[in-house]
């Protein structure tokens, strides 16, 4: 099959959406599918020889983040030129609630169309305000995917009784399980290890409640590391915190994919402090395939991700029930085994294996309706008049 993938952030930028789309695209490429991705991209850095640069993005502050998004007139002429020249069995945009290059695609597009739900938000009234506008452009979708019942409920939000098949994140879940263990980043009984991955200046992903809660945790545990992992300056966060706390705290930046799993499967305890406007949590799911117990705020998402059993939960931005939770993980060898454990197959739920079978199965049927190339309205309506002629 013949596969368009449209990706609305930054592909050069780390992100949740990016790392679902590459991972998604190279699946498919290694079970033989043509697929190509276009996404926002500086147009001199490498990208992979399937991603085509829309290109250059700009920050803009959207859904509690800074996302780097692209949109107007000359970025939907290069959309529309793209999806003409692919001659895509089935076009996949994700994230069309978003003002950039999928919204675009997604409002060009004649065909089998797909559009992937990846946010979490309450009621936007930038959202409602266009979705007037809107509406109809993703009435054309001809197949939808919710990462999560939370980004299900955020479509319900905006378009009411608009359904959608739950299809999760995926992960390559032996890649974590068989990292090596980095001895420079393990615990011991009196010197334990937990991590944080996230980006450092953005307040929805909590290392701020985390750093509140390290006084606690270093009285009750002198010996603890704090391994913080993630892009951002760590000066404004540090400013205001004990001498104690910076001294337990390493901060590693940017880690490597390798290193990331290596990270994962050498700590005591994950710690996902994250405070909202997340639907679903991918490292939720990489910590649990390196086998580390998850100790996380109690999101509907996350509880939703964790399944009752494969996690610890907390009070969202509640610095003591923090602390209460990853000690009574820490100090606790059973209970960390039998989060392990429960983690671990959890984690197999969300492999790529079973993922990407459930995503081609939206292919499929979306094809089988609309069994022509994708096209823009255009040149669909153009080439549909020639037919008929003759």
């Amino acid at each position: 099959m013949r596969i368009g993938m449209v990706s609305p952030y930054a592909f050069d930028i780390p992100g949740g959406v990016q790392f679902h789309v590459r991972d998604l695209a190279e699946r498919l490429l290694s079970q033989g599918h043509d697929v190509r991705v276009l996404a926002p991209a500086d147009e001199d850095i490498d990208l992979p020889s399937y991603v085509d640069s829309a290109g250059r993005a700009v920050p803009v502050p959207y859904n509690g983040s800074v996302a780097r998004l692209l949109f107007g007139p000359v970025t939907a002429a290069r959309v529309a030129r793209w999806i003409d020249r692919g001659e895509f069995d089935v076009l996949h945009v994700h994230e069309p609630f978003s003002p950039s290059v999928s919204m675009l695609a997604m409002m060009a597009a004649d065909g089998a169309v797909v559009g992937t739900f990846h946010s979490s938000t309450m009621r936007s009234r930038a959202l409602l305000t266009i979705m007037p506008v809107l509406g109809p452009q993703l009435e054309k979708l001809s197949g939808r995917i919710a990462v999560s019942p939370e980004a299900l409920r955020t479509i319900h939000r905006h378009e009411g009784t608009a359904d959608a098949v739950i299809i999760p994140n995926g992960v390559y879940v032996d890649r974590f399980a068989s990292a090596p263990l980095a001895p420079h980043w393990q615990g011991t009984a009196q010197r334990p290890t937990i991590a944080f991955l996230g980006r450092l200046e953005e307040p929805r992903k909590g290392l701020a409640v985390l750093l509140e809660a390290m006084p606690a945790l270093l009285h009750a545990m002198p010996g603890l590391r704090l391994l913080v992992a993630g892009p951002g300056d760590p000066r404004d966060l540090m400013r205001h915190t004990p001498a104690t706390v910076q001294a337990a705290t390493e901060f590693l930046g940017m880690v490597s994919e390798p290193d990331k799993a290596s990270l994962l499967r050498s700590v005591d305890a994950y710690v996902a402090p994250n405070t909202g406007s997340e639907s679903f949590g991918i490292i939720l799911v990489e910590a649990m395939s390196a086998g580390v117990p998850v100790v996380a705020s109690d999101l509907p998402s996350f509880a939703d991700v964790l399944g009752g059993t494969a996690g610890a939960l907390f009070r969202t931005a509640d610095a003591e029930s923090l602390a209460q939770a990853v000690l009574g993980v820490v100090r606790d060898p059973r209970l960390r085994t039998a989060l392990s454990s429960s983690g671990a197959i959890r984690a197999r739920e969300f492999d790529w294996d079973r993922v990407s079978a459930d995503v081609m199965d939206v292919y499929e049927t979306c094809r089988a309706a609309r069994p022509y190339a994708v096209r823009t309205i255009s040149a669909g309506r153009a080439k549909r008049a020639l037919r008929g002629r003759s």
